[in-house]
């Protein structure tokens, strides 16, 4: 029999509940799985002793299990700690003890790019110490920059929001006679995913955002004014939509030009306030009403908005995850592949997590346009299957129920 062991780390998305609701659920109907356990905030509560048993909370909540598909954030709570690129390090040799414990064959891992790496750094161990414990890796990230996969769960339904709220945005902005420019800060630091996904928002009858700038391609302030000036003799409403990690040609994040970004606990800088530094240069250089918006964190928690295949696909990663830890699959991480451009098919399928992780997948170069201001019909063509479908999220008394999450039960 087989004891599971199931972690959420990273930043959350609307649907990475959902694949801990698929891995769950596959684990608990499982006949070769006795006990499925939650690490609650990641490997970092897991050293501390911070486990919930999923078999035990399912047992008459079938009702609440069934409500983590529509619960945005992560249920289990997160982590942003990086295992030691030592292998000797004693943490190895803590978490690999506590595994021996609770009698744990399978260990899921749902995230990103980092939660990747620490899948890799598990299986490296456990080979080293000839450890016969599979570790599988479930992809999450609203970026949709790990290498090796079509697309990653919470992109979809964070490209539907920005979608949304960017089409609300442009409508709200268009409604006055003198000119104005709006600029929305969108979530990015090296990929330009989610600010592409602005595109989507256009309309037969209006063009904005205008202007669109991702990170991939180098910002040029001066340009950037020019862009706005053609633009504004267009029209009088000029919607520009930015990635947060936008920088020049020195590498100078523009978020930078107001004040230094501060630093999270990766040494990655945070990266915000770009939006604000270019409403400030319109106003002073064109001299038109200007303002800027940051979407921030509700891109990657509307659960409202969620996309219903994104929340399918994200479940089904976390079924097809259980199914490869069970078959004594390790050292992978579960993929996405489209089958059929014209007709949208995918198919699941194992990756090696080591060529996954200290990866990134940029936005091509090849769709984006108009010198770095725009984004092709080819990028629509990938993104809008993505979008298809509405979330199904239970209400009371008008407002969206969701689940509570494990670390405040």
């Amino acid at each position: 029999m087989h004891n599971v062991l199931i972690g959420q780390s990273g930043g959350p998305t609307a649907v990475i509940n959902a694949s801990l609701y698929g891995a769950v659920s596959e684990a608990i109907k499982s006949k070769e799985v006795d006990r499925v356990y939650g690490m609650i905030n990641g490997i970092e509560g897991f050293l501390e002793g911070a486990v919930l048993n999923f078999t035990k909370f399912s047992e008459g909540n079938e009702n609440d299990i069934e409500k983590l598909k529509t619960t945005p954030a992560s249920f289990l709570g997160s982590c942003r700690y990086k295992l030691p690129e030592d292998l000797n390090d004693e943490v190895y040799g803590r978490l690999f003890k506590e595994f021996k414990n609770m009698d744990i064959k399978t260990v899921i891992y749902i995230g990103g790019n980092d939660s990747m790496d620490t899948v890799a750094k598990l299986s490296a161990y456990a080979e080293k110490i000839s450890s016969a414990i599979s570790f599988i890796g479930v992809p999450k990230t609203i970026d949709n920059d790990l290498v090796c996969t079509d697309h990653t769960p919470g992109f979809g339904s964070t490209a539907k929001y920005v979608a949304t709220a960017v089409r609300e945005v442009i409508l709200d902005a268009g409604v006055y006679t003198k000119p104005v420019v709006t600029i929305i800060e969108l979530m990015g630091r090296h990929a330009g995913w989610v600010t592409a996904s602005s595109a989507l928002a256009r309309t037969g009858y209006d063009s904005n955002p205008m202007l669109i700038y991702l990170p991939e391609s180098s910002f040029s302030v001066e340009k950037f004014l020019e862009d706005v000036k053609k633009a504004l003799k267009v029209q009088n409403s000029v919607v520009v939509c930015i990635s947060e990690g936008i920088a020049d040609g020195e590498g100078k994040f523009i978020c930078e030009y107001g004040s230094e970004a501060a630093v999270d606990g990766f040494g990655h800088k945070m990266l915000t306030g770009g939006g604000k530094v270019l409403e400030e240069l319109v106003k002073k250089e064109i001299g038109c009403k200007s303002r800027s918006i940051e979407f921030n964190l509700p891109q990657r928690c509307s659960a409202v908005l969620a996309s219903a295949r994104d929340i399918e696909e994200a479940a089904e990663a976390g079924r097809f995850g259980i199914k490869s830890g069970l078959e004594g699959k390790s050292g992978c991480m579960v993929a996405f592949e489209r089958e059929n451009k014209s007709d949208y098919r995918i198919s699941l399928k194992l990756v090696d997590v080591s060529s996954v992780c200290n990866r990134e997948k940029k936005f091509p170069d090849e769709w984006i346009i108009s010198e770095g201001t725009d984004i092709s019909q080819e990028f629509i063509n990938y993104a809008l299957p993505l979008i298809q479908g509405e979330s199904c999220v239970p209400f009371e008394k008008g407002l969206p129920q969701y689940m509570r999450p494990a670390y405040k039960l």
